[in-house]
């Protein structure tokens, strides 16, 4: 009795779970450092390429560089958990040292009990990174965005594209130097009249203090009021020049998206959306009502009522209010939100519930498990980030549920790893 307590007291050691431990922390630093690079490389020496081509000063690179930091770990160390855990269990598998702890009466509560701990650490951090030091990442980019846009406007201006400021379009050719071919401007003044600009060509400057200067070289201009839109007027010149303002360009390349949030003001945003379409819709229906009613009152009336001539004025009423109606029950913006909620949440977790999945595979390795636990985590990352791509694009396109098109891959690989697990552990 006295060696089976013993042997109990045995299954948990301090010292061999410091030393996996450490094992394990050792293989998600070098992976954290790949998917890293990978991330880094992928979203933030575009964007720095991209701004160094229009001379922007190199300190200021670094700082924008630094405030996007926050995203890159956010997604580099759930992954790094996974690959780092597979690689640390099928070292030691691979080695036999997992079967001399069997052997010594340990029971492989000693594997997962210090992967579960790096796991749960490593969501926690992540979370916190992305709910706490992205937003305010976010806002110091902006900041910097601001005084960067402000003294050199011509960033916002690239070959090919369309950028769409407060009340402005802008339609881009081909970019040569400063000169811009077969330009395409959209906008409305203040006085609610419409313009649709063309010219062949355009040359950008930098308009200082005032914004972005555009000097049109054979332009057209055609104009029309909102309220009159069946007349319009039309003018063609040699010259013509064009400004956009600094106002403008900044409230355009600065917008906040969901992603950049935290998680409160995420949840902030969709109870007051719902809210504001339960009011709208609430309003729509009345409408509805009220349309339905004077439609009832037209036809009991008949044609001596005099008012027989407003019933199709009625039915067309009704049609636009159901329309509206479905316009607002069928609202995607409220959906963005909802999923980049959920996948606040999923992707850190993810962290978690690798675990179980990594150390499972891992304790199947035979020979050479801590290269082959590489491969394996860097094909289940694959998958894994795959998996969320399709999930959110089947969330926002295809209408399917937001909470299974996040937390779907995250409950598959928990599941998976628990069935290995006992699997593994019964043999």
């Amino acid at each position: 009795m006295a060696v089976n307590a013993l042997e109990n007291k045995r299954l948990i050691s301090p010292t061999i779970f410091r030393y996996i431990l450490s094992e394990m922390f050792f293989s998600f630093s070098v992976c954290f450092c790949f998917f890293f690079f990978i991330f880094f490389v992928n979203q933030i020496l575009l964007m720095a390429q991209e701004v160094l081509e229009k001379r922007v000063p190199l300190g200021q690179v670094a700082l924008l560089v630094l405030f996007s930091l926050p995203t890159v770990i956010y997604y580099s160390a759930p992954f790094a958990s996974l690959v780092g855990t597979l690689m640390t269990v099928g070292r030691l598998t691979s080695d036999n040292e997992i079967l001399v702890m069997l052997s010594s009466g340990f029971s492989y509560k000693i594997i997962f009990y210090p992967a579960i701990f790096m796991g749960i650490t490593i969501s926690l951090l992540s979370f916190f990174t992305n709910d706490v030091l992205l937003p305010a990442g976010t806002v110091q980019f902006n900041r910097l965005w601001r005084q960067i846009l402000v003294s050199t406007p011509a960033l916002e201006l690239q070959a090919d594209s369309v950028k769409r400021f407060r009340d402005t379009v802008v339609v881009t050719g081909g970019v040569s130097g400063n000169v811009i071919n077969n330009l395409l401007i959209l906008d409305r003044t203040n006085d609610g009249e419409r313009r649709i600009i063309t010219a062949n060509s355009a040359e950008l400057k930098d308009g200082g203090k005032e914004g972005l200067s555009l000097n049109l070289q054979d332009a057209f201009v055609q104009s029309t009021k909102e309220i009159a839109r069946e007349d319009y007027d039309y003018a063609v010149t040699e010259q013509l020049q064009y400004w956009v303002s600094n106002e403008d360009i900044i409230q355009a390349a600065v917008s906040i998206t969901p992603r950049e949030m935290s998680s409160r003001d995420v949840r902030s945003y969709i109870f007051n959306r719902r809210n504001d379409l339960a009011v709208r819709e609430n309003d729509r229906k009345l409408r509805l009502i009220n349309q339905a009613l004077t439609l009832e009152n037209t036809l009991r009336a008949g044609p001596e009522g005099g008012a027989w001539n407003s019933r199709a004025s009625s039915l067309s009423g009704m049609q636009r209010e159901i329309m509206a109606i479905s316009t607002i029950q069928n609202d995607r913006t409220i959906s963005v939100y909802i999923i980049e909620l959920y996948r606040k949440f999923a992707v850190p977790l993810g962290a978690f519930c690798f675990v179980f999945l990594a150390v499972s595979l891992g304790l199947m390795a035979k020979k050479s498990g801590q290269t082959v636990g590489f491969i394996f985590g860097i094909l289940i990352a694959v998958l894994y980030w795959s998996m969320l791509f399709v999930g959110q694009t089947m969330g926002l396109r295809a209408g399917a549920p937001p909470f299974w098109s996040m937390w779907l891959p995250n409950i598959l690989s928990l599941a998976a790893g628990i069935t290995l697990a006992v699997f593994r552990v019964r043999r």
